[in-house]
């Protein structure tokens, strides 16, 4: 067992509550890609797939190899202060939903008309290690509509959800860019975001310059460079857990084949 995956177990025994965080929003800057954005970025980190002392799923649509591989366990998530905190705004979400929502709007409130008085846009990325619809639950809760703030700011998010990439593929009438994620198991699901202009996620071991005929982009570059591009795939290195990925979630540098009408598997 990892140091991470022991601090976890041992974060989750002792959990009987939570105490409101400071702050649900992180600075981008204290992450090693964000922090290569042009714009200045804003991200809610949760603990994934189902590490909460519910046992919830906040990653619903997640593969084996991507629960496996998760970026919970790459840069600062490796650190158990960072576990911990993550967890703590877990449990805050799942057992207050609504006092978590009103903290999550506020802020994300008070970001904007910074922006807005500073002159500058911002990017704001929900789901830094969740798979939630968070803009459909500030919608419903506090009448939030995130085109009304474009001037100033916008959101973008990964996800695995086929059906919330369509929902929002529109990205001016939403001022939401999805990018899909690519998993060992979901090649259809692919090829629909394809057709329908919305860049796939892939993760590589190293990244080419083509996959089944489709540009690759290097999503390493910076984690707002999905804004600038629709319909590509977004080439990701292996990090953290994904290095000894052995499900297929990784394409390796001897299999950049593909199966399915001419997308990855």
């Amino acid at each position: 067992m990892s140091n991470f995956q022991n601090t976890l177990k041992e974060t989750l025994k002792h959990v009987n509550g939570f105490r409101i965080p400071k702050k649900l929003l992180s600075q981008g800057m204290t992450n090693a890609k964000t922090k290569k954005n042009k714009l200045k970025t804003f991200i809610l980190y949760l603990a994934p797939y189902n590490q909460n002392s519910k046992g919830v799923n906040i990653c619903p649509h997640a593969s084996k190899g991507c629960a496996a591989a998760c970026l919970f366990s790459a840069g600062r998530g490796k650190f158990s202060n960072v576990v911990k905190s993550r967890i703590n705004k877990t449990e805050y979400f799942l057992k207050d939903k609504t006092a978590f929502l009103n903290q999550l709007h506020k802020e994300i409130i008070q970001e904007y008309y910074k922006a807005k008085n500073g002159n500058y846009k911002i990017a704001i990325r929900l789901n830094g290690t969740s798979d939630l619809d968070f803009l459909h639950l500030l919608r419903v809760n506090f009448g939030f509509c995130s085109e009304s703030y474009s001037d100033h700011m916008v959101f973008y998010d990964y996800t695995k959800d086929i059906k919330r990439a369509i929902k929002y593929k529109d990205f001016t009438e939403y001022n939401y860019k999805l990018t899909f994620s690519h998993s060992e198991s979901n090649s259809l699901s692919c090829d629909i975001a394809i057709k329908n202009k919305i860049n796939v996620a892939v993760v590589f071991e190293k990244l080419p310059y083509n996959f089944c005929n489709i540009p690759v982009i290097n999503g390493d570059q910076s984690d707002d460079i999905m804004l600038e591009y629709s319909g590509v795939i977004l080439g990701l290195k292996a990090k953290g857990e994904a290095r000894t990925d052995q499900s297929g979630f990784v394409i390796s540098k001897d299999n950049l084949n593909c199966n399915y009408d001419g997308l990855p598997f």
